[in-house]
This record gives C-alpha cells, structure tokens and sequence, in this order.
C-alpha cells in the first residue's frame, strides 16, 4: 500500500536562516482552530492565488477552520522581512496582509503570474526571495547579531553591548526588523527555546531553567501572556508533540492566512 505524502512539508532554504514549508489542505471536515504562537518569523505565503504576509506576533494568533487553504510559502527569519519588502516589520505586527495592500499592482501581478504558472510555488517564492536579498543587499549584520544574541540566550543588555548599540538605537533598530522591541524578541524566542527542549522529552522545571527562565512558574506565566495557554493544554492539543508555531498541523513552525 503506498504511503500518504504527509500534508506538512519543510526544507532548509537557501536563503540564510529560512525555511520553505507547504501544506496541503485535508478533504472533508475542516480541522478544529488552532493557535500560532509568535516566534520571531515573518511569512511569505501562496494560498488561494494570492501573497500575504504574516507579520510578526506578539501573541498567540487564532487561525479559523475555513481559512486552511493549501499554502506554499516561505518563512524568513527575524529581520529579514523588512530588508527583502521594504516595509518595516512593526507595519505588520499582529497582522496578515495581501501584498497587494504593501506593493504597486504592477509588481504583485508579475509575481503573482510567475508563482502561477510554475509547478513549485514554494520554490518560485523562494527564487523570488533570493533574487530580491541579491538586489537589496542582506539585512544588516548588528541586526543579525542581535537575533543571534537574543537567541542564544544572552541578556538585552549584552546584546546591545556586543553588536555595538546604544539602548534606543536597539530599540529603534528592533522595531524596523523585529516589529517589536528587543525584550519582546528575547521573551519569544526564550519561549520556543523552552518548547523545543520540551519536545526532547526535558520535564518542564528543567526546559524552564535550561531555555533562561528563573523557574517553571516563570516558564508558565511567559506562556500565558505569549500563547493564552498552559504548557500542559498546548501540548495535548498537540497530541504530545507540540507545534513551535502552527496554523498548519506541523511539527516545526509557520504562520499562514488570517
């Protein structure tokens, strides 16, 4: 008997730090809602014929059973959005938008026809992507260095410190990347960091501290005001496994149609 191609599909990108994901939409009965919990990315997806943008979260976004259409997209990592659209990352907090809302017409149309016609719309967006950093040049290296820093763990003093930036230039600077600033970063990425180490099997007391959390009761709370949920019913919902951010059922992360 064949097996069923999974209806989650992600590869490493090309471009440094992406991800190119698809989702194929399941026959019959919509699925129940789910939640996306913020991560940091910014999304370019194909869906229903049209590009939006999934915008940086600040909180857990509901996505609604009809609005799982299939997608093909691509997700960019923290501050990359902003370089490759020319929009900064704060216009699209907690927000999705059609391209169209962000571009001249002439230029959606021709990228719309181009993913049309080609029988990997994933790849076309990230050929589209590539093509754009090699027009408008790679997001800049003290913003790279901050997400790095903030990732890894390090302090937002220290960040700042490291890459070179005073207090209100991080924070004017992580606003036009990040669409939020710098302690907002640190809280997400500190949350996902906690969750992937979950999802290893570590028991929660043990994530929490490991992931920079002072104690599973802080882990707690941060999950709270980040997801507007407890560990234990995010990870149930998730059949065990947990989703890093999935408005589509999969294990790792992506953000798609509002």
């Amino acid at each position: 008997m064949p097996q069923e191609r999974p209806r989650y599909q992600e590869r490493p990108s090309r471009l440094p730090g992406a991800v190119v994901w698809t989702w194929d939409a399941p026959e019959g009965p919509p699925p129940a809602p789910r939640s996306v919990l913020p991560d940091g990315c910014m999304d370019l997806i194909w869906t229903g014929g049209r590009i939006v943008v999934a915008g940086p979260d600040t909180h857990a976004f509901q996505v609604e059973p009809q609005n799982r259409a299939s997608c093909a997209a691509i997700r960019l990592a923290p501050g990359t959005a902003p370089v490759l659209l020319g929009v900064p990352a704060s216009l699209l907090r907690d927000h999705r938008a059609d391209l169209a809302d962000l571009w001249l017409s002439p230029a959606v149309r021709r990228l719309t026809e181009r993913i049309e016609k080609d029988p990997d719309p994933a790849g076309a967006l990230e050929r589209f992507a590539l093509d754009r950093i090699a027009d408008t040049g790679p997001p800049d290296p003290q913003t790279v260095a901050v997400a790095e820093g903030l990732r890894r763990g390090r302090s937002v003093a220290a960040t700042a410190a490291e890459a070179g930036l005073g207090a209100r230039q991080l924070h004017r600077r992580s606003l036009a990347a990040f669409g939020y600033g710098p302690k907002t970063l640190a809280r997400i990425l500190r949350l996902q960091r906690a969750l992937e180490l979950i999802r290893t099997g570590l028991p929660y007391a043990e994530a929490a501290c490991a992931a920079g959390c002072t104690d599973q009761a802080h882990l707690a709370r941060e999950m709270r005001d980040l997801a507007g949920t407890t560990l234990g019913a995010y990870f149930a919902a998730a059949g065990g496994a947990g989703y890093a951010n999935s408005e589509t059922p999969q294990p790792s992360g992506s953000s798609t149609t509002a």
